[in-house]
């Protein structure tokens, strides 16, 4: 006679494998649509979509000069991913206008369509993740795809374009009137500039100095002053942290915008930041924001972050020698350490966001 204790089991087991079977199954059509996703994007269908209202394939195709046919199968992936609406009465398509807000506005505080480029740099640099996960040699920065660089500025300007001038700034004490009568910042790890051209854009009469490693983005940060007419007010300079504590200049605020992280030695970074921040000036720590606990950092949001602290930001601190690397969800406490550590004494959470935490630190 069958244990009906040992049939309960199994089937209990058999129930929470296909239970999580469905859960892989749907982050595979996650990613598998993430790919589709960034072509809608590119292509500009989204776009049309939200600037025609409901709309029959053949019109979008139309409208984007593109194949018919790869519409119809594209719009039918996006109906099946609740994306798009279709409408069997009128054979419509319509996108939402929620929807448009974070797949086809440029402008809006959501806008996340161009973050898919992150993700493809992730599977083109697989193999030399996969290798660096073997040797502990990391991957650097410059050694990905160009696609990581125009997503995560992408990505990131967003936020910055929503808050940086608005709240961020303004939440530091005496900052923002400093910064409008005329004060000296630095921007360290600025990649393609996103975050120091608003506030040279906010604050006209105040100079900029805005650091990184990488070449090419430097190239591009310049570019993107001239485009924005703020050339004049900032100074781009391919360098490491380590040129503030050489430089006799002083600052009213520095700046670390989601950059500390990837650091191979982030407290050196902390270190040469207080050595040049004014005696009244300030330091302002951007990075992801996470709990102090790992066991509390659960949900899409720090599993996004630490996807990308895994494939991106460790590995680049890795690159460079980092033996404490923050990594991407370093939460609050731990990021108040090394500041304290790197001759930061006051030191507060000055805001929280589902995406950020912004610290202010004084001498």
């Amino acid at each position: 006679m069958q244990n009906p204790q040992a049939n309960s089991n199994g089937e209990n087991m058999h129930q929470k494998i296909e239970q999580f079977a469905g859960q892989v199954v749907t982050d595979l059509a996650a990613a598998m649509a993430g790919a589709m996703t960034n072509i809608g994007h590119k292509l500009g269908l989204y776009q049309a979509m939200a600037d025609s209202g409901p709309i029959h394939s053949d019109q979008l195709a139309q409208r984007t000069n593109t194949n018919e046919r790869s519409v119809r199968e594209w719009l039918r992936g996006q109906v099946a991913g609740g994306y798009v609406r279709f409408d069997a009465v009128t054979n419509q398509y319509v996108l939402p206008p929620e929807h448009a807000f974070v797949l086809a506005n440029p402008d809006s505080p959501a806008f996340l369509s161009p973050a898919f480029d992150v993700a493809a740099s992730l599977w083109l640099g697989e193999e030399k993740i996969l290798a660096a996960f073997l040797s502990g040699d990391g991957v650097g920065w410059h050694e990905h795809d160009c696609r990581l660089f125009s997503g995560t500025e992408a990505f990131f300007r967003t936020g910055y374009r929503a808050h940086l001038t608005q709240t961020w700034i303004p939440s530091l004490r005496g900052v923002a009137e400093k910064l409008s009568a005329g004060g000296y910042v630095a921007d360290v790890g600025c990649g393609h500039g996103a975050s120091v051209i608003l506030m040279a854009k906010a604050y006209r009469q105040s100079k900029f100095l805005g650091i990184d490693y990488h070449e090419s983005s430097i190239r591009v940060a310049r570019e993107r002053a001239m485009q924005a007419g703020v050339a004049d007010q900032i100074r781009f300079e391919v360098a490491t942290p380590r040129v503030l504590a050489d430089s006799e200049d002083k600052f009213d605020l520095v700046c670390f915008m989601d950059s500390l992280h990837d650091m191979g030695n982030p407290l050196e970074a902390v270190q040469a930041a207080r050595q040049s921040v004014a005696s009244d000036g300030a330091l302002m720590l951007v990075e992801p924001f996470a709990r102090d606990q790992p066991a509390e950092n659960v949900g899409p949001v720090a599993r996004l972050y630490y996807s990308a602290s895994t494939a991106l930001c460790t590995q680049n601190a890795l690159s460079q020698g980092g033996h404490y690397s923050l990594g991407a969800q370093a939460g609050a406490a731990q990021l108040t350490a090394i500041l304290n550590k790197g001759g930061f004494q006051n030191t507060r959470v000055a805001v929280e966001t589902p995406f950020n935490l912004i610290l202010e630190a004084r001498p």
